[in-house]
Order: C-alpha cells, then sequence, then structure tokens
C-alpha cells in the first residue's frame, strides 16, 4: 500500500513517522530517571577548633556542597583536631572529616576502635609546623623550651601529636621537661601575648588566620626546626615517615620572619570518610573537593594546594571506591 502512494505523499508520511520517533524519545528521555539517583541524606562533616584552618576549610566546602549535592544536608562539628576526628569518624559519630597522614598512621598502628573502616578520598594540602616565641625570646632551639609554658594544642588534636614527637626528638620529655598547656589555636596567641605562654605548636596550612593576626598586632618570631630534627623523627617508627622537611616561605607571615624562610616539617592532610559509606555521595563529596579548589583558596589560601595529580594519594588510608571512581572519570 505505501508503495502505491505518490512520492511526494511518501515524503510527507516519513517526515511525520521521524517527527513523532523524536518527539516520543524526548518524551521518555524528560519522564524517565536519568542514570543514577542523586545522592541524598544528611551527613556530619568533624572540622577543628575555631579559626583554625579545618573549621574555615569546612564551612566553604558546606557552601560548595550545597551547590553540588543539594540533597544532602550537610552538618558541621567543631573538634580539637585530626585524633577526635579519626575517632568520631570511625565511631560512626561523623561521616567525613579531614585529619594528618601522621594522625591516622598512629591510629592504625594502634588499632584503635574502627581503624579498619576508614578510608582516603582526597589528599588536600600540607600542614606546616609552626613554633612561634616572642621576638625578644632567648629560646633559639626546641631544647631551650626546657622548664618553659609550652602551648602544645588540644588533647585529641594532630598538633598534640606532632608536638610531643618534636619535643622528644629533640630529647625533651613532654610532660616532664616543660610546662604543658593543652590549648587551641583559638586561645595560644592570647596567652602568649599576655606572657601567659613561652612559646606554642601549631601545624596548619600557611597562613594560618590566628598566626597571620598575631604577628601582625605582636612581636614574634618562628623557631626553626632542622632537618636533623625530621631526621630523628622518622627514626622513631613507621607513623612518623609521614613527615618531611620543608621550608615556611619568607612571606607567609612577613613580620614574623624578617623577609627569611623557616625550615621546619610538613604533613598531609587527608579528606576521611569509611568504607561504608555510599560511593555515590563519596563520588560527588571527592568531585566538589576539587572543583571548588580555586573558590575556596581565594579564602582559605592551603586550598589552593588541592591537586588532582595528587589528590589521590591518600596513604595510608585505600582509597574509597567511590574517590577512585572519580579519578577514573577525569583520567586523561
Amino acid at each position: 500500500m505505501f508503495a502505491s502512494l505518490s512520492r511526494a505523499v511518501r515524503r510527507r508520511v516519513l517526515a511525520v513517522s521521524v517527527a513523532l520517533l523524536v518527539v516520543c524519545g524526548m518524551l521518555a528521555w524528560w519522564l524517565a530517571p536519568f542514570g543514577a539517583p542523586a545522592p541524598s541524606g544528611s551527613v556530619t562533616f568533624s572540622t577543628g577548633v575555631p579559626s583554625g584552618v579545618y573549621q574555615r576549610y569546612g564551612k566553604l566546602l558546606k557552601q560548595a556542597l550545597a551547590q553540588d549535592l543539594p540533597e544532602v544536608s550537610i552538618t558541621l562539628t567543631d573538634s580539637e583536631g585530626s585524633q577526635q576526628n579519626l575517632a568520631r569518624v570511625a565511631s560512626g559519630k561523623a561521616d567525613f572529616t579531614i585529619a594528618t597522614a601522621d594522625a591516622v598512621a598512629q591510629y592504625q598502628r594502634e588499632r584503635r576502635p574502627g581503624f579498619e573502616r576508614l578510608r582516603g578520598c582526597a589528599r588536600l594540602y600540607d600542614d606546616y609546623v609552626q613554633l612561634v616565641v616572642r621576638k625578644g625570646s632567648a629560646i633559639q632551639k626546641v631544647q631551650d623550651l626546657r622548664g618553659l609554658k609550652v602551648g602544645v594544642g588540644q588533647d585529641g588534636s594532630g598538633v598534640r601529636l606532632i608536638a610531643d614527637r618534636v619535643l622528644a626528638a629533640a630529647g625533651l620529655a613532654p610532660v616532664r621537661d616543660i610546662q604543658p598547656v593543652s590549648m587551641g589555636i583559638d586561645t595560644m596567641p592570647r596567652l602568649l601575648e599576655r606572657g601567659e605562654l613561652d612559646a606554642f605548636f601549631w601545624s596548619g596550612g600557611l597562613p594560618t588566620q590566628a598566626v597571620q593576626e598575631l604577628s601582625e598586632r605582636f612581636p614574634v618570631r618562628l623557631l626553626p626546626l632542622d632537618t636533623a630534627l625530621v631526621d630523628r623523627l622518622h627514626d622513631v617508627g613507621r607513623s612518623t615517615r609521614h613527615y618531611r622537611s620543608a621550608l615556611i616561605p619568607a612571606d607567609a607571615y612577613a613580620k614574623a620572619q624578617d623577609g627569611r624562610p623557616i625550615e621546619t616539617l610538613a604533613v598531609a592532610n587527608l579528606l576521611v570518610t569509611t568504607a561504608e559509606a555510599d560511593d555515590d555521595l563519596v563520588e560527588g563529596f571527592t568531585r566538589t573537593v576539587i572543583r571548588s579548589r580555586d573558590r575556596i583558596g581565594s579564602q582559605v589560601h592551603p586550598a589552593q594546594l588541592v591537586d588532582l595529580r595528587t589528590a589521590v594519594y591518600t596513604e595510608p588510608l585505600p582509597l574509597h571506591d567511590g574517590a577512585s571512581r572519580y579519578y577514573r572519570s577525569v583520567k586523561p
């Protein structure tokens, strides 16, 4: 019958048929679900102390995630730092966090509750150890802290972990040979300024706002931590191998450094979750961390150092399957 129609009629019939097929295809695409459903639900992100880099980074990352994962509700919680963050995620009290690689290795070495559940999403930026003293102080090396009041970070912080190790590497017993003061970066600068501390340790991205503000209103300087000290740290064991010698650039704290770089040690920060976290959710988190680097980095400088080429290296944690899926999707 179709063959008996005129050529013009056949053309019109074909044109109408094609148009109907296109319309039906578009309707099917519009009405049917497209791919996997977007991640949804509520998650808790454990950050850090007020005015610290973890907390500032967490607040800005939450804003970025709200755009990229609108069906996910994110609650931020303050913490004392890396050690407490890991305990929260491992116990299920938080879903995501940031922690230093040395704190992760220590948590694993001690086989603390839930250590085997921990997974990495991304290597973020490096923390730099900053030992701050008054500019006119006679303190010239770590050994000079003997008998003095020293801020060593809060008990559950990565700062406390690394301060104890630096002191031990310098031949000082962290409890017996100094007067340790367990405070966070939100408190230690004011105590130093008032003369209630002789020095304080901090480990964070550069520049850390609280240290920068202190250096601009009060004369302080940074004490060098040389490569020999880092070598002695490495002799302690496997959980200290994540430290590396580094330089604090001369312009990190201009007034505190008198135009000179300062020797110190650095350690990587990791974005951490658990093996049970949803693959789609972790993939989305990881994607946002990489894509929001410049936006967050304009306000929190360390975030500028997040790099897709190194983010996949989350040692000592295995990479989460969802994060692995993201990195494979962007691999050239």
